[in-house]
């Protein structure tokens, strides 16, 4: 199995002065699911090399286990400060694509011309895709292989309303993912704030939040185990 992990290159939040990136859990529990899977595990951003990482998400006291042993893996720190640039990914040698979120993405990822062009020829491939948290923004200008947009009528995830909310960035992110979403005609659904909460539909997984991240990758080995 070979899984294509992409991340976000984009590190400012906004206008607000503060720091964004990926989000360590939505990487760190994935990659050591896949890994524990025996699968190979290559990492992209845009930019290529160390993407931003979001400083909030590397709290040492609100590290989770996942995080801990994905920081103590010496081929996981040495994939993540070597990510390979997107626009030169050979879709072709890959098995299933995911993105983790972390605020990063809603800015590049989601306007990035090569990821929305990987994921329309994924797509129409029908290759296992999943991404979570705000990792299902990376959809918002990505058409199926019947051409409506990829989420059209399926069920869906990904942060909510609420809890950006919580987080205090509903007036700065460029967009809300939930409500994206919902205008691209995925039928959304969520869990409770901050829970575990995963939908899978057809060759497409998202997971709502940070806490969502391994069952994510979990539900989209089983995909990958059916093909």
């Amino acid at each position: 199995m070979n899984v294509l992990i992409v991340l976000t290159s984009h590190g400012q939040l906004g206008d607000t002065g503060e720091k964004t990136g990926f989000w360590l859990e939505e990487l760190a529990a994935p990659y050591l699911v896949f890994a524990s899977a025996g699968a190979d595990i290559t990492l992209a951003s845009p930019k290529g090399g160390e993407p931003p990482l979001d400083p909030r998400s590397d709290n040492p006291e609100d590290q989770s286990e996942a995080v801990a042993l994905f920081k103590s893996n010496a081929k996981a720190v040495a994939d993540l400060a070597s990510t390979k640039p997107l626009d030169g990914v050979n879709l072709e040698t890959f098995d299933a694509i995911f993105y983790p979120g972390g605020h990063g993405p809603l800015w590049d990822l989601a306007e990035n011309k090569a990821s929305i062009a990987l994921l329309e020829k994924a797509a129409k491939a029908e290759l296992p895709i999943a991404a979570v948290c705000h990792g299902p923004g990376v959809f918002r200008h990505v058409s199926g292989k019947n051409g409506k947009p990829l989420v059209a009528g399926k069920a869906v995830t990904g942060f909510s309303n609420s809890e950006e909310e919580a987080v205090g960035l509903s007036g700065v992110v460029p967009f809300s993912v939930e409500d994206m979403l919902k205008e691209q005609g995925g039928q959304y659904s969520k869990g409770d704030d901050w829970a575990p909460y995963v939908q899978s539909d057809s060759q497409l997984v998202t997971g709502q939040n940070p806490a969502s991240s391994a069952d994510t990758a979990k539900a989209l080995l089983s995909i990958m185990a059916k093909a």
